[in-house]
């Protein structure tokens, strides 16, 4: 396969929490899907995203601080980090512009989160926008 057919994907903050946190979840198995068979991608934004949220103390009882390190060191090493010059002001929830920002400039085929303000949007400049149950449902 060369470069240029790679697919990427963007996960929302959420859907990488979910998978996380819950072992079973649909949300898990997307993100062991992308894992396989697609370019997991992250920017400065949606990492700093996810690393303040993971931090919250509402998930204390999900995570010790070193599996939260963990995770996100894992996070960052099995994603490709994009550089982001896209601005995009189009979401009704502004804080997730970054999500469509990172999937235009790294070129990827979908996103992949449960959020209304999101799903609403899909397709977003022919990027799927799509659950994480759809997203499994794609095979390869």
């Amino acid at each position: 396969m060369k470069a240029d057919d790679i697919r990427r994907v963007v996960f929302d903050t959420n859907a990488l929490i979910s998978a996380a946190i819950l072992p079973d979840s649909i949300s898990r198995k997307a993100f062991r899907h992308a894992l396989r068979h697609y370019r997991l991608v992250h920017s400065h934004a949606t990492a700093g995203e996810l690393h303040t949220v993971i931090n919250r103390p509402k998930f204390d009882r999900y995570f010790s601080a070193g599996e939260r390190e963990e995770f996100l060191f894992f996070i960052a090493r099995s994603s490709e980090l994009m550089w982001v010059d896209t601005v995009i002001d189009e979401c009704p929830d502004a804080a997730d512009n970054k999500f469509l920002e990172l999937a235009v400039a790294s070129g990827s085929s979908v996103i992949v989160s449960g959020d209304p303000h999101l799903r609403d949007m899909h397709p977003f400049r022919n990027i799927t926008i799509a659950t994480p149950a759809e997203f499994l449902s794609f095979g390869v």
